[in-house]
């Protein structure tokens, strides 16, 4: 007989003490069985506040670390910890290093999508909902370095008109492949649909939108709008909660390069299946450990950012 896992992780949760916390992109079935369901500022923000002394992250493994800076007294669990992200990997801590040698005089704002390594050298972090106010907050004289999302940096650059920022060369390789002809393509065929983008994506795709923004702003978009129909250009695991919340509402994923593969999959998130949370509860493990002088730099870049208004 097959287990009945959401059930078998909710008397794990009780058991343990355990709460879950699970990014929008995971699978369907594990946004099920969370507790907290949100982007990458709303998590941040989570951690800090649950009672429970147990954190299981349903992400990747950015985002556990995240929570352990934020929270070293609790034990964080990360049931997929190899997990990673093509964003995080674009920006080593050593290369950030050597640049900051190099360009003493500039301010580090760096994505969240980033390894604590990185964030222990930056200033402050932002995520996709924030970097905007991030970087309003401080001085136009101030030169910075935007890291590691070459796109969300020159789409807040537009927004700001800073002349003195200097973008990392990175980029979260899922929404790169997300092509602006074959959305053209598929706004012809859709006249009243609403275009919602995710900022991560080029310029050119960024250019169609009605509306860009993080994954907790296209919701908060959709919600609030007219239309019934929406090309959605971000990774597909939003789909299930934005079909949950709207379900008179049509949603198309936007196609990609290469129609034939699901490149607007985060085959990283998608990793994390219930049957490795289960495993994860039941053994405690994997576990997040980080070096405490490299955590309470990280903190303090994160902490900034949790400030910001």
């Amino acid at each position: 007989m097959v287990e009945n896992l959401p059930a078998r992780i909710a008397e794990l949760k009780r058991e343990k003490g355990a709460v879950i916390l699970a990014h929008y992109y995971c699978l369907p079935e594990v946004q099920a069985v969370a507790d907290f369901l949100g982007d990458s500022l709303a998590l941040s923000i989570k951690a800090q506040s649950v009672e429970e002394k147990v954190i299981l992250f349903a992400g990747v493994n950015f985002m556990a670390e995240t929570a352990k800076v934020l929270c070293p007294e609790k034990t964080v669990l990360i049931p997929c910890p190899e997990a990673g992200c093509s964003l995080a990997d674009s920006c080593e801590a050593e290369e950030l290093a050597a640049f900051k040698r190099e360009h003493p005089e500039c301010m580090v704002v760096s994505y969240v999508n980033t390894t604590v390594g990185v964030k222990a050298l930056t200033d402050i972090c932002c995520t996709s909902s924030n970097a905007l106010q991030v970087v309003k907050s401080i001085p136009e004289s101030q030169p910075i370095l935007f890291a590691p999302d070459r796109n969300l940096g020159s789409f807040i650059q537009a927004q700001t008109g800073r002349k003195n920022m200097i973008m990392w060369d990175g980029c979260c390789k899922v929404h790169e492949e997300f092509s602006a002809e074959a959305i053209k393509r598929l706004m012809a065929e859709n006249p009243t649909a609403k275009v919602v983008v995710h900022p991560e994506c080029t310029s050119e795709v960024v250019a169609l939108a009605d509306y860009a923004g993080s994954t907790a702003g296209i919701l908060e978009y959709c919600r609030a709008s007219e239309a019934e129909l929406f090309i959605v250009v971000t990774e597909s695991g939003i789909l299930a909660e934005l079909e949950k919340q709207m379900p008179s509402k049509q949603f198309i994923p936007a196609p990609t390069f290469d129609p034939t593969v699901k490149c607007n999959e985060c085959k990283d998130m998608k990793l994390v299946t219930l049957e490795k949370i289960a495993e994860c509860l039941e053994k405690m493990s994997p576990e997040v450990e980080i070096d405490e002088e490299i955590r309470s730099q990280a903190e303090k870049a994160i902490i900034n950012m949790v400030n910001i208004k």
